[in-house]
């Protein structure tokens, strides 16, 4: 089994619950519909009931056989065509309500789950593949819903389980027991398997997770492996994942087919006892032969709700696994946390850290004691190695991870005391890789304010170069961007995010600039939007342009989560320091002087010539 299940560890917010409180859980989801689930339970008890008659109709046929009773014979025949018709309508009824209550259960359960998926932090993604995620919103709860509606089958079996041993312990009460008493063999047969199944299903949901996580993160990466050319590399990954849970599903299909064989060869034992011992009983005139062949019809009965009893605890065992998996995420905690909900209000905008720890691993801090003043409406540029962690800071304030000792404050209130969702509204992030969703330029600017009309959209646009890089676009602000954005350039996406956060008005604004280089019209457009957001908010800027760092009104040097420098681009130039040493590696090759000395180098070949002569 370690061959089979080998690398498939669960996640660390997995959980294990027990099949008592699972019911309790997930019978607060059917709660909502209990007018259906009473005429659903209806049906069964009819269903049950009829089924249960038949045996007994029969019974009564073969002794009125006897009796050579044509007239009673005929309307015992008719009264077995009704309960059919019954039983069928019934059926249907019963069928119809269940798929419709668990079909709204389902819905609700993956609403859950990905609401839960979206209330997880940074933290949680950073640790948890996203693709074994969405696994558990889609493919668990389908499962879960597949299961219930098969098993709910057995709430119709026991029933008639029920009806049946009252009729036969009136008929014949050592047979009756007889039946009975070989009970525990099914009972213990069921558990195991039930034991059994439990581990295969769990470990089939993990490997379907793998190999759905493999799937999504292959085709989110296909360009760049095909420019590396890294096509069959890709699919000998997969094939090796998929195998491993072709050997998971291959195990699991043997757990559940030996339920059945086992189960009828112990049914076959009773059946053969009961019939051996009713003969007996026949010979010594202690019952009749319709009660004796009532009693084979019903011991089939009988069995046959437990054999299928125990094949689907096997699946209710999945249901149970598969519900698991969903309730750990909706479970799961967070480690950013509010300490209160206060409203937020208008914010000025000053931002304070004070004596301020956090490390994406405990033991490894990436600030230590830091402390850090940025004013109302001033504009901070922060450089660095990478590493040095600017984007910390930006993450910090926008709490999308939980610092472990000190305070941030923002107008001099704890940020953890407030409505995180209106901490945010107060905040224009544009991330260093510009995510845009599928539509049009438009949808994506009103993104973050749905309710914004199409003219105040155009405002926003045309106030960036009189809408100038609206024409670089086939169909203007109605342009589909495609997946991802993928039809806009690097520099486009930019500026639409730009265009977000400028509808937005933002009290604090925080830029992860872009490493890519752009064209020099979009780079004067970009700049442009960024003045307009600038002159409106505090700003938080992680640098990579001259012109980001050069406009700032105040540069901070950091390196190994400590402020080594601040001041101007002038102050700190002259004093030859860390961030000079910066500018000559990253910024320096970005100055107008620097771009003319290399237009001249370039435009006198002959002079490099004679130089190397």
């Amino acid at each position: 089994m370690v061959a089979i299940f080998g690398g498939l560890d669960k996640d660390s917010y997995d959980r294990q619950y027990t099949d008592t409180y699972l019911l309790k859980r997930i019978f607060q989801y059917f709660k909502p519909y209990r007018k259906q689930v009473f005429w659903t339970v209806v049906g069964f008890l009819v269903v049950s009931v009829t089924s249960a008659l038949v045996p007994i109709f029969i019974a009564d046929g073969v002794r009125i056989l006897g009796q050579n009773n044509q007239d009673v014979l005929l309307i015992l025949m008719v009264v077995l065509l009704i309960a059919a018709f019954i039983q069928y309508g019934a059926n249907w009824m019963r069928r119809y309500l269940l798929s419709f209550v668990v079909g709204n259960v389902v819905s609700q359960m993956r609403k859950d789950a990905f609401a839960a998926a979206m209330e997880r932090d940074l933290a949680f993604y950073d640790n948890h593949k996203s693709g074994k995620i969405v696994s558990r919103i889609t493919s668990d709860t389908q499962e879960f819903g597949d299961v219930i509606v098969i098993a709910s089958d057995v709430i119709s079996l026991l029933i008639q389980v029920l009806m049946l041993s009252v009729v036969l312990f009136s008929q014949s009460v050592a047979l009756t027991l007889m039946v009975i008493g070989t009970l525990p063999i099914i009972v213990g047969a069921a558990m195991f398997f039930r034991w059994l199944a439990r581990i295969a299903t769990r470990q089939g949901s993990r490997a379907m997770a793998t190999v759905n996580d493999t799937i999504q993160e292959s085709v989110a990466g296909i360009s760049v492996a095909k420019n590396f050319r890294k096509e069959k590399f890709i699919y000998d990954e997969f094939v090796a994942i998929n195998n491993q849970s072709y050997r998971i599903n291959m195990w699991r299909g043997f757990v559940l087919a030996m339920v059945f064989p086992v189960l009828n060869g112990l049914a076959g034992f009773a059946i053969a006892l009961v019939v051996y011992a009713g003969a007996l009983h026949v010979y010594w005139a202690n019952i009749d032969v319709g009660t004796w062949f009532l009693f084979i019809q019903g011991v089939d009965r009988f069995w046959f709700p437990f054999i299928n009893l125990a094949a689907l605890w096997s699946q209710f065992q999945q249901a149970l696994s598969a519900t698991e998996r969903i309730f750990a995420l909706i479970d799961a905690d967070n480690t950013v946390i509010q300490t209160d909900k206060k409203p937020v209000g208008q914010l000025r905008g000053k931002v304070e850290f004070v004596n301020v720890t956090f490390g994406y691993s405990p033991d490894q801090p990436v600030l230590k004691n830091f402390n850090l003043t940025i004013h109302e409406g001033e504009s901070v540029a922060f450089v660095g190695h990478t590493g040095a962690g600017k984007s910390t800071i930006a993450k910090l304030i926008t709490r999308f991870y939980e610092f472990q000792d000190g305070q941030i404050l923002v107008d001099g209130r704890d940020i953890r005391t407030f409505d995180l969702q209106s901490y945010r509204a107060r905040l224009g992030i544009v991330p260093q890789q510009p995510f845009l969703f599928s539509g049009t330029v438009r949808d994506n600017i009103r993104y973050g304010m749905p309710d914004a009309t199409d003219e105040e959209i155009n405002d926003i646009a045309y106030r960036v170069g009189n809408g100038e890089w609206l024409e670089t676009l086939p169909n203007g602000l109605d342009t589909d961007v495609g997946e991802r954005g993928a039809r806009l350039s690097m520099g486009q996406r930019q500026l639409v995010s730009l265009m977000r956060v400028l509808l937005e008005k933002p009290a604090i604004f925080i830029l992860d600039e872009a490493t890519a280089s752009v064209d020099p019209f979009t780079e004067s457009q970009i700049q442009e939007a960024l003045h307009l957001i600038l002159k409106n908010s505090t700003s938080i800027l992680i640098a990579h342009r001259l012109s980001t760092v050069r406009d700032a009104d105040r540069i901070i040097v950091l390196k190994e989560g400590r402020i080594i420098e601040e001041g101007s681009h002038e102050a700190l130039m002259a004093q030859g320091g860390h961030y000079a040493e910066l500018y000559n590696t990253y910024f320096r090759h970005q100055s107008l002087e620097y771009v003319e000395n290399a237009k001249m180098m370039f435009a006198q070949p002959e002079i490099l010539m004679g130089d190397a002569s």
